[in-house]
Order: structure tokens, then sequence, then C-alpha cells
């Protein structure tokens, strides 16, 4: 691959998902767009470049953008207990919880088997849950909520495997109960997404890591317009707003917790809360 073709792909990748790559990176190019070159009959990836640099536009470009985008994701990754948000939300008995970037669902399927754990307090309660992801693809595979033994076992708990789902051959399929608590979107987090409406948790977990500081910054101050002020975001633990946005500020003793900036007093009463 020439510099020139490095180059083409790591523009398109940026204007299309906001994905940045250095050259040590190269290798993840070929590795995971030989595959879509095969699928189209085309000889080596060469010849898929010849064709982007032909018609930048299209399922060719589509299906490029989802085989780079980062899809793994793990059940139960880091999840706190859902106490500090219910509490909050108790006199008006509603959540709406976003999980953007949600790959192939486990993050979004976790937080449902939470609140299915919790049904009791959550009696009476309107609970959403929102999972979107820019890969039409993996969204599919989210949908159908059927994972392979190596996928049950990065992080889900063996009563909640016995409890939650079914067997089907080699795989495992999730209770449509808890399908059924998730709502999937394609959603790409470079457009504008305050038409979502208004969430009380948002889960963004380690997708900023792969944008450069500007698109951090577009992003998180778009999510500061749908977080109302006892909201709560969720950032990867390689993640911060430091140096990237004032409209958020870490919640103390919280790792990777983070909260609209709030004033000194409304502050204490949303500490009071955890």
């Amino acid at each position: 691959m020439t510099g020139e073709d490095f180059d083409l792909l790591c523009r398109l990748l940026r204007e299309r998902s906001g994905l940045m790559l250095t050259r040590d990176k190269a290798y993840l190019l070929e590795s995971r767009l030989l595959p879509v070159a095969r699928k189209r009959n085309m000889k080596s990836l060469d010849e898929l470049i010849v064709a982007l640099r032909l018609r930048p536009e299209g399922d060719l470009v589509r299906d490029v953008v989802e085989a780079m985008t980062t899809n793994e994701s793990f059940f139960f990754r880091d999840l706190l207990p859902f106490d500090q948000f219910l509490k909050t939300r108790a006199a008006r008995k509603q959540i709406r919880i976003w999980s953007a970037a949600c790959s192939s669902g486990q993050e979004p399927y976790s937080l449902a088997m939470i609140l299915s754990e919790e049904k009791m307090k959550l009696q009476g309660w309107q609970v959403e849950i929102i999972a979107t992801d820019l890969s039409t693809e993996i969204l599919e595979k989210a949908q159908a909520g059927l994972y392979s033994q190596f996928e049950v076992q990065r992080g889900l708990p063996i009563q909640l495997l016995v409890k939650y789902f079914k067997q089907q051959g080699d795989r495992w399929q999730i209770d449509p109960a808890i399908r059924g608590m998730v709502k999937f979107r394609c959603l790409n987090l470079l457009d504008d997404f305050t038409s979502l409406g208004v969430f009380d948790v948002i889960f963004c977990r380690n997708v900023l890591i792969y944008f450069e500081q500007a698109t951090k910054t577009l992003v998180l101050e778009r999510v500061a317009r749908i977080l109302p002020q006892d909201g709560y975001l969720y950032l990867g633990g390689a993640e911060t707003v430091i140096g990237i946005t004032d409209k958020f500020q870490a919640i103390a003793e919280q790792r990777g917790i983070y909260g609209p900036v709030l004033s000194p007093s409304a502050m204490a009463q949303k500490l009071a809360a955890v």
C-alpha cells in the first residue's frame, strides 16, 4: 500500500466515522479490508482502493467504514449498580438510557438484565434503553441476541447466563423479553443526535479514544445538550473530558462517571444521592 493509498483510506475513515489511524496501525487496514475486497470478488486491497478512488460513495464506502470500526464488546464491563440513578428518578418513575456505539449489544443487554433483576423496585416505571451504532451489520447481530460460547464467557455471570439465555446449537440466545427492552438504531456519532431526546444515563465508552480532539469536543458538547443536570455520562477508563470540554466534570470517587458542570450547591445535592 502506498502512502497516498494510506492517506486516502485515513481521510475517508476520519470523515465518515471520526476514526483516526496512525501509520503504525496500517496492518489493520489490510487485515480488515481484505475480506471486504474478497467479498466483492476483488483480487487485492489495491483493487479495492482503485474502486474507492473512482467512486468514493455508496455501499463500498459503507462496507469499508463498518469493517474498520472496532466492534469488540463485553457483558457487564465495569457496570456499577443503578441504585444512584433509581434514587434520583423515584419520584417520576422514569429512566432513559443510551448506549452509544453499542457494537454487538452486550452493553445494552447487560443494562437490561440489571434492570430486570431490579424489577420489583421498578414496578410501574417507564424504562427505555436506546442502543446505537453506525454499522448496520453489527446491529443485525445485536438484534438477534445470539452469542458464541467465547462471547458469553466474557464478563457474563453464570447465574445470568442460565437465567436469561437458551442454548441454540453451539451458541446462546438471550431471552426475548430482554431483547424487547432494547431499541436498536443506526446512528453515526458524527451526525447531530440531539433528536434522540434527553437521557438520564449515557454510556459512550471507549469511543472517544478513536477520535481527533475537535471531534471529541463536538460529540461531548452534543451529549451535554441531551443530559439533564442530574444525569450521568459513562466514559471508558482511558478516556477523560479534561482539556476537551468544560461542559462536564468528574463525579467524586466514581471512576469514569461524569456529570454536567453544576453550581457548588447543586453538586452537593448530586453527590448526596450517589
